[in-house]
């Protein structure tokens, strides 16, 4: 299905170029009948010799209407991004496969949901939010094709292609997939995520629509990481294992996969519509509309003892699926004097849960459904004073099974444009995550029903910055975080379960960036320290993670070719790494090894040939010679050295 999904799309994206080629013309102005024909006789040979609309015209849109411009620069934090999930991964620490998960080196608590997240957060990681998805307006199509090699067997391509048909109407399509052998035995990953989006307005701008479609796919094959013995002879550093499908894994026959649709709409319409260049009143009634339909299923041909018990012999199935309907209507009043303020009223229906309830032998019974429907209520301020920007956003849940709120607030301020300064701060409580609440398995183990006892996790997030080109980039923070649900070893029976702390975890982090310049050459830093000042037993955090990179730049051939190369290192200090669980695809703190302390060396050359970026990177290269001590989780080895290559490509037709 997905093979042929790819080959129509780009079968479509094909037909849309010839297309477009054919039939677009300059949106700028209107060519007469008689131009028309003069354009039919011009000899087909001969160049187009229009100029190409500059790159600023090439606008991207946030679904909240932050708008940017096409980059096609070859920067340095264009070479953090290139990656399989195209942005900036210092904080997280990559599994030994393209398409695996991550474990986390860095916290931000700024979730803003009202409601209880579905399960399986460690293959979310890759799973594109509404939020993800963006809108376009381009002066001619626009393509880009992304493309880096994988680890056995496979490439991960991520191709896009958008259009303006007209100056209000744009579509875009994309289609991201991965497919990944891995060094490892049963550890093979596949990937996809399809989008299409399309954006329109009326030629007055009264009416506003934006509307995606997403369809995502995320399948890896399991193995529990490698066994006692494979951990020692991985270590041994013995040449006769360097093979790592050598090396023996827990099972070879489990594999868990997360599917997701997602229908989204937001539109909205001017009552009051300013008529000239100078601010007057507006009145805007918006509704947005998000349906979601999940689910996640673990598959596993035999059980393994390092689950416990299992219900049955063999053929072991979990799936838990999850329909998530809401609704949400606002009105937003603007004025030059007192700011822009917003009401709004929103209707979730959601429907998690199994097919069949369960019945323990102690008796006790494991529902199969959590269904309902939330009402919330909120509230919006925006006003700008000078140089300050100030923001609030609040919401609360006033009707429906799940109580809970959020409120968030910031501020900043632009110092003369040498610095920007922020502070942020976030209130937010609602429900556990839906699998802590309630969870069925074939592992015995596995199945709880915890939505009467727990209670809302709520977190407090208090953020202050500074960013500045002159000086660097700074943000402090600090949370507290009440009722923390966790995953972790239950003392009892040595199985993972699920936990509600019993004391406020109060963690607090500094980051900072900056780049230094001498000539050709530069060096950019970050680091982040960050502590865990009380309930140390429910968090594990590395105290200490840095990131440094010294590179070289140049323009050869009469600048037609940009050069970037250079050495990429990073590090972060031992702690005790969160364990990963395939079963419930999430993370569990365990307190018995310490992973860390290792360093992770990249060589890279990068390119820049007019639109085409191209990538080569040696990662890992000090793996050979620095020890065989480097693990992503407890059982699970990071990458060894591998040479991988690639591109970013862009088309503008």
């Amino acid at each position: 299905m997905k093979n042929t999904l790819t080959l129509l799309g780009f079968l479509l994206i094909s037909f849309i170029q010839a297309y477009a080629q054919v039939r677009t013309v300059d949106s700028t102005s209107t060519q007469n009948e008689s131009s028309q024909r003069s354009s039919l006789r011009k000899d087909p040979n001969e160049k187009d010799k229009r100029p190409r609309p500059p790159v600023d015209l090439y606008k991207i849109i946030s679904i909240e209407n932050d708008t940017t411009v096409v980059d096609t620069s070859l920067t340095i934090e264009k070479f953090y991004k290139y990656n399989y999930l195209r942005r900036d991964n210092f904080e997280l620490l990559p599994f030994a496969n393209t398409g695996q998960t991550y474990n986390t080196l860095v916290y931000t608590f700024d979730e803003q949901s009202s409601m209880p997240l579905f399960g399986a957060r460690a293959k979310h990681f890759n799973y594109m939010e509404v939020e993800d998805i963006h809108y376009y307006e381009v002066p001619t199509p626009l393509t880009e094709l992304y493309f880096k090699s994988v680890f056995e067997q496979g490439q991960t391509l991520d191709a896009f292609y958008t259009m303006n048909t007209s100056k209000q109407f744009n579509f875009s399509i994309g289609y991201k997939g991965s497919r990944s052998l891995g060094k490892y035995q049963n550890i093979l990953t596949s990937t996809g995520n399809f989008r299409f989006a399309f954006s329109y307005h009326t030629k007055d701008k009264r009416y506003n629509l934006k509307a995606h479609f997403a369809a995502q796919d995320l399948l890896n094959n399991e193995n529990g990481g490698i066994t006692e013995q494979a951990l020692l002879n991985f270590q041994s550093n013995d040449g006769q294992f360097d093979d790592r499908s050598t090396l023996a894994v827990n099972f070879e026959d489990a594999e868990n996969i997360m599917i997701g649709k997602r229908f989204f709409i937001d539109h909205s319409y001017e009552l009051l519509l300013q008529r000239d260049s100078v601010p007057g009143n507006s009145f805007k009634v918006s509704h947005r509309l998000n349906f979601t339909d999940k689910f996640y299923r673990y598959d596993q041909t035999s059980p393994s003892a390092l689950f416990g018990d299992s219900f049955q012999a063999s053929n072991l199935r979990d799936r838990v699926d999850l329909e998530d309907f809401n609704n949400q209507l606002s009105v937003v009043f603007s004025n030059p004097i007192l700011g822009k303020l917003g009401a709004s009223l929103s209707h979730s229906h959601y429907d998690y849960g199994y097919n069949s309830v369960l019945i323990l032998e102690t008796g006790d019974r494991i529902p199969n459904r959590l269904t309902g429907d939330i009402i919330a209520a909120g509230a919006n301020y925006d006003k700008k004073i000078g140089t300050f920007d100030f923001r609030t956003d609040a919401q609360i849940n006033v009707s429906g099974p799940f109580d809970g709120y959020n409120l968030h607030a910031q501020t900043s301020y632009n110092w003369k444009n040498k610095a920007k300064f922020e502070a942020e701060l976030i209130a937010n409580s609602r429900a556990a995550n839906f699998n802590h609440l309630l969870y069925q398995s074939s592992y015995s183990n596995y199945n709880w029903f915890n939505e009467p006892q727990y209670s809302n996790v709520k977190t407090n997030t208090l953020k202050v910055g500074i960013k500045s080109e002159k000086w660097m980039d700074l943000e402090a923070s600090f949370s507290s975080i009440d009722n923390y649900a966790y995953f972790a070893i239950d003392p009892s029976d040595t199985l993972v379960n699920s936990f509600q702390a019993g004391e406020s975890v109060s963690y607090w982090k500094v980051k900072a960036h900056k780049q230094f310049n001498y000539g050709k050459l530069s060096l950019d830093n970050t680091v982040a320290y960050q502590n865990v000042s009380s309930g140390a037993d429910y968090m594990n955090v590395p105290e200490l993670t840095i990131r440094n990179t010294l590179y070289y730049t140049d323009e050869w051939f009469d600048k037609a070719l940009f050069i970037q190369t250079g050495v990429n290192f990073k590090y972060f200090s031992a702690y005790s790494i969160n364990a990963y669980d395939p079963v419930l695809a999430e993370f569990y703190v365990q307190n018995d090894t310490n992973i860390g302390a290792f360093p992770l060396i990249d060589i890279f050359f990068n390119m820049k040939i007019q639109q085409t970026r191209v990538f080569f990177i040696a990662e890992h290269v000090n793996s050979s010679f620095t020890g065989n001590d480097y693990f992503s989780a407890p059982g699970y080895p990071y990458r060894d050295f591998i040479v991988r290559f690639g591109l970013v490509w862009n088309f503008f037709l």
